[in-house]
């Protein structure tokens, strides 16, 4: 997923659960990044240097006997995308077993324009972003000028991504129409949780049968694992790394799994590793509940406005609108359903950067004159979907397949229904979109294998940790408790509204990460830009 431009959604943040199991196809809002222009960032130019490359001895660093064939492989660069270098990675598919089987991880490298001191790898969140897309097509807005000249620049699919050995559910067809179906608007409550069981069900299973058993090797610890072994075949002795929203949860579980192995990690837009799966949903409710207000406020101050009267009626207004599309879906020009969840879905996407939010109104606007046509191309680009009908990545299943071994939820009825009652008091617009996210793990034929827990990471080198106090996706207050969880956290603020700060912020967060990677400047503890 990739947003930066707006077009690059889904990424770096971890995506709000849906209610409607269904709209499992609708890719789980996977949004991410920041940033955000309609328009996609020009490739660089320069011609990279491809061939074979093996890690350094002193890259390799202490590791167990039967992982050495995975950190001193050869690794085959080659020209890519015209203006890259391109290679797999191969890493143990099971790190209890490694000599088990493998998989692949597909990576991408932007070479230095100077002289490279290391390599940054790159991760834009989700889960299920894809680290090769937001090089190949985003670079200019991952990394300035400044750290192209000094690192070579490297995205990853991380495991069950994309290009790198993934997860499969749904075909193309069968994800546009399960994009297009709804629930009765008159169903029951027993009625309706008996469908998204029966949905969920189909789903899991169907993820079962297509990926097979990399199905239960997709969490965040065998991911920030692959790491480690990227980190040895490019010859860095230390990890320097970016990553932006679930991107935060995969380096803090990397500092946390090896310390001595942290060089310049920045993680914006942080994740909180010690909250559980329902304290995250209720704390995006939250945010977007705050964003949209946000949102209304700033649109009620220009001519053109949808929304009139007071912050607390326009915001009336979105409810009243998603009420109206509950009831009855619209339709687009292009003769696709536009069902409640998609619509929803396509609304919250320009939430993730304030300079996106005059694409919302135009799409509000279109949709209050009966045209859904905006929304659904907004809802298009949150779930990858290209105008032909294909979808780019896999992001939707991938995002729904790493939080299954991520986190354990509650599928309890009555806990999820008390779960509910909570998330729409704390978010009358979004709150019910968001409940019953534990139906969709119910039936996941692995069980999780991680349990939320604080991140220490003792003994490593200083982390920066950026919030941005009107994040939506990944709320401020997320960022302060990672950094007080590491060991050598240091807390950024940006100001600002939107997901992630560096690349859409300003030149002080800018300069505060660039001087961190190519000076090693560590800046103040809670400065703020």
């Amino acid at each position: 997923m990739t947003l930066g431009p707006l077009h690059r959604l889904p990424s770096p943040g971890r995506t709000p659960r849906r209610r409607a199991v269904s709209a499992l196809a609708a890719a789980a809002v996977v949004l991410g990044l920041s940033g955000c222009s309609l328009l996609a960032p020009e490739n660089r130019t320069e011609s990279p240097v491809s061939g074979v490359e093996t890690a350094e001895p002193a890259a390799i660093g202490e590791i167990d006997e039967d992982l050495r064939g995975f950190y001193t492989q050869e690794v085959q660069w080659e020209t890519c995308e015209v203006s890259f270098s391109c290679a797999t990675v191969e890493v143990p598919l099971d790190y209890s077993d490694p000599g088990r089987s493998s998989i692949d991880i597909a990576a991408i490298r932007a070479d230095a324009t100077g002289e490279a001191q290391g390599t940054i790898l790159v991760n834009p969140g989700g889960p299920g972003g894809s680290g090769v897309n937001i090089v190949k097509d985003s670079l200019d807005y991952v990394a300035s000028d400044r750290l192209r000249e000094d690192y070579d620049i490297l995205g990853f699919d991380p495991r069950g991504v994309s290009r790198s050995s993934a997860v499969k559910c749904y075909t193309d067809e069968e994800a546009d129409a399960a994009r297009q179906e709804s629930y009765p608007s008159d169903a029951t409550d027993d009625e309706l949780l008996a469908l998204m069981v029966a949905d969920a069900k189909e789903y899991a299973d169907l993820c079962a049968q297509r990926t097979g058993e990399l199905l239960g090797f997709v969490d965040t610890e065998s991911a920030a694992r692959d790491m480690d072994i990227l980190r040895a075949v490019v010859s860095d002795e230390k990890l320097n790394y970016l990553g932006f929203s679930y991107g935060t949860q995969l380096g803090a579980t990397y500092a946390d799994l090896f310390p001595e192995r942290v060089g310049r990690l920045v993680l914006d837009g942080a994740i909180d590793p010690s909250l559980s799966s329902e304290d995250v949903t209720l704390g995006q409710a939250a945010g977007f509940e705050k964003a949209v207000r946000a949102y209304v406020a700033d649109c009620q101050q220009g001519a053109e406005c949808p929304y009139p009267g007071t912050v607390d009626d326009g915001v009336r207004q979105i409810q009243d609108l998603f009420s109206a599309v509950e009831r009855q879906p619209m339709k687009a020009k292009d003769g696709r359903l536009v069902p409640v969840l998609t619509f929803v879905q396509g609304f919250i996407l320009p939430l993730y950067d304030n300079g996106n939010w005059p694409t919302l109104t135009q799409a509000v606007s279109s949709a209050l004159d009966g045209d859904a046509s905006s929304m659904l191309y907004l809802a298009d680009l949150s779930a990858e979907r290209e105008p032909d009908g294909t979808y780019a990545t896999n992001s939707s299943a991938a995002f729904l397949a790493v939080n299954c071994l991520d986190y354990p939820m509650t599928s309890d009825p009555d806990q999820m229904r008390a779960d509910e009652r909570e998330l729409i008091a704390t978010s009358p617009t979004f709150g019910r979109f968001l409940a019953y996210g534990g139906l969709t793990c119910a039936p996941w034929k692995y069980a999780p294998v991680l349990v939320p827990a604080p991140a220490r990471a003792e003994g490593a080198d200083p982390i920066l940790v950026i919030g941005t106090t009107g994040d939506p996706a990944t709320p401020y207050e997320w960022s302060t408790a990672l950094a007080e969880q590491l060991e050598s956290g240091v807390h950024v603020t940006w100001e600002g509204e939107g997901h992630t700060a560096y690349g859409r912020s300003n030149d002080c967060i800018l300069d505060i990460v660039d001087s961190y990677f190519t000076d090693g400047t560590v800046p103040e503890d809670g400065a703020r830009c």
